[in-house]
């Protein structure tokens, strides 16, 4: 029997779920490709639970073109109508249209700062924000960081990338430690953090 104490968000029955939990969520990525896929996958959630598209991320991946932004910004109107007749991910023109947008964006900011990273680590002033929440129900669902980050893209033609799209973006991928403080992972994360 598990007796580790996790975050009430990811349940205690579905394993996939819990692995999730364990061994990504909150980890800091500093990985160009990787938080542009990360960024993708958390637009394509608007309005559904992460368990959904996290049980899609595999076809995803394949679907994307490994989320290559090279390629992606490529995409044409045949492309795009292909990839909605794909069972493998949630069919939604907006957010399908979006992936290509948002490549194109990221390109752009690649360009200009030379590190997608770079530019979107500068929100949390490149180091991960520390929290300690005692509850799920004291997290916000935005915050100042996340509401900059959402203007910061938008300027740059990105879509689903609103603050509350763009906080749970940066508790994924480590830029704020929200694990709770009864979750096993929070001084994980936090000493994984301090060691550096």
């Amino acid at each position: 029997m598990d007796e580790k104490v996790r975050c009430a968000w990811c349940g205690t029955t579905d394993q996939l779920y819990i692995d999730y939990h364990d061994q990504e969520w909150g980890v800091p990525i500093y990985d160009d490709r990787l938080l542009f896929a990360k960024l993708i996958l958390d637009g394509a959630q608007a309005g559904l639970s992460w368990i959904t598209i996290l049980r899609k991320r595999e076809n995803y991946w394949a679907a994307f073109d490994q989320f290559d932004p090279q390629k992606i910004a490529r995409y044409d109107d045949e492309k795009i109508e292909e990839l909605l007749q794909n069972p493998g991910i949630v069919r939604n023109k907006l957010k399908v249209r979006s992936a290509v947008k948002n490549a194109r964006g990221f390109l752009k900011i690649q360009d200009e700062a030379g590190s997608f990273s770079d530019f979107l680590w500068g929100f949390v002033g490149g180091s991960p924000i520390q929290n300690g929440w005692q509850t799920m129900t004291e997290v916000p669902a935005e915050t100042a960081e996340s509401r900059a980050m959402s203007k910061a893209l938008k300027k740059y033609g990105f879509s689903f990338v609103g603050p509350t799209i763009c906080y749970a973006f940066m508790q994924a991928v480590g830029m704020v430690n929200d694990h709770t403080i009864e979750c096993f992972r929070q001084n994980e994360i936090r000493n994984m953090i301090l060691r550096g």
